[in-house]
């Protein structure tokens, strides 16, 4: 709401100075003033149409980029400060321009400095330590502190539902070690880690594309590990640097990073808060893939990993079943489910043939 606040402030200022340098130019005598008060009126408005249309048409940008920009400039303007008795010197000796090509002359050396001077401060803000030597910045967030995300939270999926609600008004924060690693379990080839890599994916890709959620691939490296270093271990020493938050449903992740005085957002304890969205009776279906502890229990796994515990699934290994549920167990572990078999949604392919008897008459 601020925003247009500031919006109106600046057409209404905008609007009392072009009113005032009109009376100002309309007293002038002859007929300069006329063409003046055209000039004046155009040149403002489009100034100001301008101004508008780059501020409503721009993107949120990350304060990091546009501190980097301003700081190129100012090195650019100083810089093209310098040179300028420089270049009128060489003109001096050799060229000798007229006044309004060594004014154009300035004006573009001005703006090659400033554009050279800002892509590179942009390119290498990270490296600033290489500048000023035996310093390293640590990264200091002010305001709201941005939420890291781990693998197991992407993969869970839940992270999406619950920023797509706006509950969270912090950034989402993804370091690039830990989209290597999303991509490398993408890439698994064993099938069930596959598909919860390409799930990790999809989730991230629903986050990215959603005008609601802020989120954020981050390539600064974690200070002070080698890069093959574990992705936990990079994980709290990131968030730590970055004064965040770490968001994980990983039980022994939780309690390393607690160790290290990192915040966590446990989102299985977040869900065991809410409660669970599954009732006891509700039906539900999952393919049993291997036997249970106890006499005639089948195993199987939703899509974001949680166990489903089927009372009479031992002889459905392999088949795509609908099961009732009949309670839920809901832990910062993670989350189980028991239920109770009603019926065959798919059976297994590698299953025997049944043979067809015809009755003869």
């Amino acid at each position: 709401m601020i925003i247009y606040f500031i919006r109106a402030i600046f057409i209404v200022t905008i609007a009392a100075f072009l009113f005032v340098s009109i009376n100002q130019s309309a007293d002038m005598p002859g007929g300069e003033g006329e063409q003046d008060v055209m000039a004046i009126f155009i040149t403002g408005m489009a100034i100001a149409a301008t101004v508008i249309a780059v501020d409503w048409l721009t993107p949120k940008k990350s304060l990091n980029s546009l501190a980097g920009i301003f700081f190129g400039l100012m090195i650019g303007i100083f810089i093209s400060w310098a040179m300028t008795p420089v270049l009128t010197m060489v003109d001096d000796l050799y060229f000798r321009m007229s006044p309004s090509a060594m004014r154009i002359a300035k004006w573009i050396m001005g703006v090659c400095i400033c554009y050279l001077t800002t892509s590179l401060v942009i390119r290498t803000k990270d490296d600033m330590r290489f500048v000023i030597p035996y310093v390293v910045f640590s990264r200091q967030t002010k305001g709201l502190r941005p939420l890291v995300l781990d693998t197991s939270v992407i993969i869970d999926g839940r992270i999406a539902d619950i920023a797509q609600t706006r509950l969270f008004d912090s950034p989402l924060i993804i370091p690039r070690f830990v989209l290597n690693e999303l991509q490398l379990i993408a890439d698994s080839p064993d099938k069930m880690k596959r598909n919860r890599g390409r799930r990790g994916l999809d989730i991230l890709n629903k986050m990215q594309t959603s005008s609601i959620v802020d989120v954020k691939v981050d390539d600064t490296p974690p200070p002070g590990l080698e890069a093959t270093a574990g992705v936990d271990h990079k994980l709290v020493a990131f968030t730590k640097n970055c004064d965040g938050r770490l968001v994980t449903n990983d039980y022994n992740l939780n309690k390393v990073a607690q160790l290290r005085g990192v915040d966590v957002v446990n989102i299985n304890d977040l869900a065991n808060a809410l409660k669970t969205v599954t009732l006891p009776g509700e039906t539900m279906q999952v393919k049993v893939i291997r036997a249970g502890e106890e006499a005639q229990q089948g195993i199987g796994y939703l899509d974001d990993g949680t166990m489903i515990v089927v009372e009479e699934g031992r002889g459905h290994i392999g088949e795509t079943i609908m099961f009732s549920v009949t309670s839920a167990l809901q832990t910062s572990a993670g989350r189980m489910i028991f239920g109770k078999f009603e019926r065959v949604l798919t059976a297994a392919r590698n299953s025997a043939p049944r043979n067809n008897y015809v009755a003869k008459t």
